[in-house]
């Protein structure tokens, strides 16, 4: 069950698709699934309505968990996911594509047999061809070649789901929706180094070392592909969670949904962007070593706006700041990052 907190005034009823409906959302408790949890409940859908699965009570690699979370559930959204960033991607690619295409097909199959009205699943950008026919990507460009090396066993395990829901769609009338978005980032994210994406790898590198003094951080890659610079897009984390809130309710359509924020950012200046934000002085030092992945990444969002009317409405470097306030918030009240 999920918990919220009493709203002032009058409590909004849920309308259109909610309307006395119950919804399963995988990794709820999560740090994408808490916004996406957090918006039902203001949209005036009940507690009681919403089910969260714990990875320890449920392991929904498997098909009798799946089957059993499924069971009396009328939307399935369905976050859960095994992810990371570079590092965790070239640690384990045999989990991440076992774990990830395991949990969508079994849980797509178990909610088709237990009558669920909609499936929402989420995809990833690193679906996307490494040399991708244009900037930026359009959903009609997944097929155009293959992910980028290091995050290849993921991308392909997320959108083998879309020929999966697809293929259900289209063979047992299923309403599966599948959603693309970029690369996240917000206040809850996991700052584990082991598993952290670069925005939050980025942050606690840097307060670490103005904390301890040290004179400088040492990055991954060089910034540079070929001569010119990676660049990344990110989107807010309540952003995503409102357009995949929309689409759940709007998009009943088997084509691909980008989810972004349609800006693009230079590796090196959100290095120097986030250096300056955590009020760090020391030098930064390239590793060309490491690898740089992807060398851009920035979609085509049109459909997005089109279909259910999503636009990101969060300036970047206000999400940043909200970030890296909640970062050394919860680092100065002890609390663990994940």
């Amino acid at each position: 069950m999920v918990s919220t907190r009493k709203a002032k005034g009058r409590i909004p009823r849920p309308e259109g698709l909610f309307a006395g409906k119950k919804i399963l959302v995988t990794g709820g408790a999560g740090f994408l699934g808490q916004s996406v949890v957090r918006l039902l409940l203001e949209k005036g859908v009940v507690p009681k309505d919403i089910f969260v699965p714990r990875s320890d009570q449920y392991d929904l690699r498997f098909q009798i968990p799946c089957a059993k979370v499924v069971t009396g559930q009328d939307i399935v959204i369905h976050l859960a996911a095994n992810a990371g960033g570079i590092g965790w991607n070239l640690a384990h690619p045999g989990c991440l594509f076992y774990d990830n295409i395991a949990m969508g097909a079994l849980l797509m199959e178990e909610a088709r047999r237990a009558g669920a009205e909609k499936f929402v699943q989420i995809g990833t950008v690193c679906s996307y061809p490494f040399r991708p026919p244009r900037i930026p990507f359009r959903e009609d460009d997944l097929w155009e070649g293959y992910p980028e090396s290091t995050n290849a066993s993921y991308g392909i395990a997320k959108k083998a789901l879309l020929v999966m829901g697809q293929a259900y769609r289209q063979g047992y009338r299923f309403n599966v929706i599948y959603l693309l978005p970029v690369n996240l980032y917000g206040p809850g994210d996991h700052f584990d180094p082991e598993k952290s994406h670069v925005i939050p790898a980025l942050i606690r590198k840097f307060v670490e070392a103005r904390e301890s003094g040290e004179k400088e951080v040492k990055i991954w890659g060089t910034g540079y592909h070929e001569g010119v610079p990676v660049s990344r897009e990110f989107l807010y984390v309540d952003d995503a969670a409102e357009a995949i809130v929309l689409a759940a309710e709007k998009y009943n359509k088997p084509g691909p949904v980008n989810i972004g924020s349609g800006q693009e950012i230079a590796i090196n200046d959100l290095v120097e962007m986030i250096r300056e934000m955590t009020g760090y002085r020391g030098r930064v030092v390239r590793d060309p070593s490491k690898p740089d992945g992807q060398p851009r990444r920035c979609l085509d969002i049109s459909r997005a706006k089109a279909e259910f009317g999503f636009v990101a409405r969060t300036p970047f470097k206000e999400g940043l700041r909200r970030t890296i306030e909640w970062y050394e918030r919860s680092r100065a009240e002890g609390e663990p990052h994940r």
